[in-house]
């Protein structure tokens, strides 16, 4: 199927944009250094180049005011805590506790009074305290930056929008390991479950709160 007989045939169905709200935060997801560290086994290009775009938005949202908060994978030595998500990816050892594959990449590393999320599974809601911290910081929209496209950050799309949360994707600030997957989660949830932009229109939003 071409890209055109696609758009048409998601238009008037999946074709919606929800847009911004008044309260965002911005949820950095396991931007590691697993994914930007060349030779790496979860080692993309797509990622390494999110993390270079991410850098000003975070710096801006900071500046700004806005929360900005973050997740990480992290598992017992054991992988016990990983479930048969462990098992079925046997590449997640990476993100045993202490392996320093999964540390933050320091381009975009969390300030001291910035929270960081601790998971075992894609989503950063799932099994965590995510939800009820974005509920007392009063937060109504979700930007995500981060990786992957089609894994993690799709997995926080999915639950993001489930929570009552406006999801927004700056299209140049989550990457994945191969394209193809990248253009088709973001095609996704774009469609079903939140709004994918450009990194400047969140900037634009971002001053406009401001303002």
């Amino acid at each position: 199927m071409s890209q055109g007989s696609l758009n048409d045939n998601y238009r008037g169905v999946f074709d919606t944009r929800l847009g911004f709200g008044d309260k965002p935060a911005v949820l950095v997801i396991d931007f590691v250094k697993a994914y930007t560290t060349p030779g790496a086994p979860f080692f993309g290009q797509g990622v390494v180049d999110a993390v270079d775009a991410s850098v000003d938005l975070i710096g801006r949202a900071r500046t700004l005011g806005i929360p900005v908060l973050y997740t990480t994978v992290e598992y017992h030595p054991s992988g016990v805590d990983g479930g048969l998500f462990f098992r079925k990816v046997p590449s997640l050892k990476l993100f045993v506790r202490g392996e320093p594959l999964g540390a933050i990449d320091p381009k975009i590393a969390p300030r001291p009074d910035e929270i960081v999320v601790a998971k075992q599974y894609p989503s950063p809601f799932f099994g965590t305290s995510l939800a009820s911290t974005l509920q007392v910081m009063g937060v109504d929209s979700i930007v995500l930056l981060g990786c992957s496209t089609s894994g993690c950050v799709r997995a926080a799309a999915v639950d993001g929008i489930q929570y009552g949360y406006r999801v927004i994707v700056p299209r140049e600030c989550v990457g994945d390991r191969h394209d193809a997957p990248h253009q088709a989660a973001l095609f996704d949830i774009n469609a079903k479950y939140g709004d994918v932009v450009s990194r400047a229109e969140v900037m634009g939003w971002f001053e406009s709160l401001q303002r």
